[in-house]
């Protein structure tokens, strides 16, 4: 018998007038005969439980003891349902869609039409498939089993690695998720983002856990300094939302100055290139100049490739 089935039928009553057995059966997925033997704990418990038999019959907790002693608002409901929703796209379905039917159990039917009418998740990425859910369920595996795991890396730059880890932590972290665990080759804490993560491999090996304080599990933000920029009125609703209005200033006529969080390597400075004519690199110098280079050496690329003139006029 799992307390965590008696609590959970016990939150469950609080909040609706009554329920079936089999509704309560198929929700926790056990047989009618184990949820009797629920309620009989729970009455032992102190709890008073009432029987309505007939077609329409089910249980409910007495509703002189109901007053006033709900766990949960419909408002901490909908909060926790966003937040298994949210998750979903990488945990396995059927531990999450049993989770969230046993929430969705806690509110009534017309507030749950309320919600989905009101909230829609989508986690599918526009472009590509960033489907981490194979490697997501074998390294949460990993890391409750205490075993190493090996895989290719690419970090950045392209750069192709195999590693092989202590798995300590998954975390999800601005809609991307991540490993975090101590690598044998670096003899150190890393942390691996999962859609860069390939050739996965559990390996019959455990580790005796490493003695780590929170604080070397940190996200931080690596190699990351605030740069400013001169852009165009038309990325000003971009930026506000990238970097926040308060990091968005008008300046002069059009344009608008924004303090913009930069990482120095090539994806960051191929993400600024990216806004064109419409961005401009004030400070710092180093920045700038390193931008002038880049772009310089973009121009002299094509400038190797000749094609013959086409006479149009034939």
């Amino acid at each position: 018998m799992k307390i965590d089935r008696l609590l959970s039928i016990v939150m469950l009553l609080l909040e609706r007038d009554k329920v079936s057995t089999s509704t309560l059966a198929k929700m926790f997925e056990v047989t009618p005969r184990t949820i009797f033997r629920d309620i009989e704990a729970i009455n032992r418990a102190g709890i008073p439980i009432i029987s309505y038999p007939g077609v329409h019959g089910g249980i409910s907790i007495m509703e002189a003891y109901k007053i006033e002693k709900k766990l949960f608002t419909v408002s901490d409901i909908t909060a926790l349902l966003i937040g298994l929703n949210s998750i979903q796209s990488s945990m396995s379905s059927e531990e999450i869609l049993n989770t969230i039917a046993k929430v969705k159990g806690l509110v009534s039917e017309e507030q749950m039409k309320d919600f989905e009418s009101q909230i829609s998740i989508d986690h599918t990425p526009w472009l590509g498939n960033r489907n981490v859910k194979p490697n997501f369920e074998e390294m949460k595996n990993a890391i409750h089993e205490k075993k190493l795991l090996s895989f290719k890396y690419s970090d950045h730059n392209s750069k192709r690695t195999l590693r092989k880890i202590e798995p300590y932590r998954l975390v999800l972290k601005n809609s991307n998720w991540y490993l975090q665990g101590y690598c044998m080759a670096k003899q150190d804490f890393r942390t691996f983002k999962l859609s860069r993560i390939s050739a996965l491999k559990p390996l019959n090996e455990s580790f005796v856990p490493r003695e780590i304080g929170p604080e070397l599990f940190e996200m931080a933000e690596n190699h990351t300094i605030t740069i400013k920029l001169l852009i165009d009125e038309s990325l000003h609703d971009f930026m506000a939302e990238y970097c926040g209005e308060q990091n968005v200033k008008p300046h002069d006529g059009n344009k608008f100055l924004v303090s913009f969080p930069f990482k120095e390597n090539d994806l960051g400075y191929g993400y600024l290139l990216g806004f064109g004519n419409k961005c401009e690199c004030l400070e710092p110098e180093h920045v700038r100049l390193e931008l002038i280079k880049r772009i310089n050496h973009l121009m002299d690329t094509y400038k190797l490739r000749t094609f013959p003139q086409v006479d149009h006029e034939k």
